[in-house]
């Protein structure tokens, strides 16, 4: 197994979906009300959640359940696709927390709701 494969395949995962009835790949299927799905897997011990996917991402953000956000930006674009954060509830305020120059030309970025 490739290194990547290796650690990827390790980290817990939790998946979101209408569509599928299991998961392998050490992964878990939330259930019911997602909401609470993901407000009791942030009160579990551990390091970060980490959220993909843009439509669950849209309803966690709106539901005011992120902490931090990090954004990477590569220096190309595809054109098209769905919008990251299309159809927000409500406009992010966020500051600024950290910022790194990747060696691919990529910038990763951290922001954090404003108080």
């Amino acid at each position: 197994m490739q290194p990547f494969a290796r650690t990827i395949h390790e980290i817990p995962k939790h998946v979101a979906s209408t569509t599928i009835e299991s998961v392998d790949w050490n992964a878990e299927l939330l259930g019911g009300d997602l909401r609470e799905a993901v407000r009791e897997l942030k009160s579990r011990p551990g390091g970060p959640l980490r959220l993909g996917g843009s439509t669950f991402a849209t309803d966690v953000v709106g539901w005011g359940l992120v902490d931090e956000y990090e954004f990477t930006v590569y220096p190309w674009f595809a054109g098209h696709g769905p919008y990251l954060l299309a159809g927000l509830p409500h406009p992010l305020d966020l500051t600024p927390a950290d910022r790194r120059d990747l060696a691919s030309g990529a910038v990763a970025t951290t922001y954090r709701p404003r108080e």
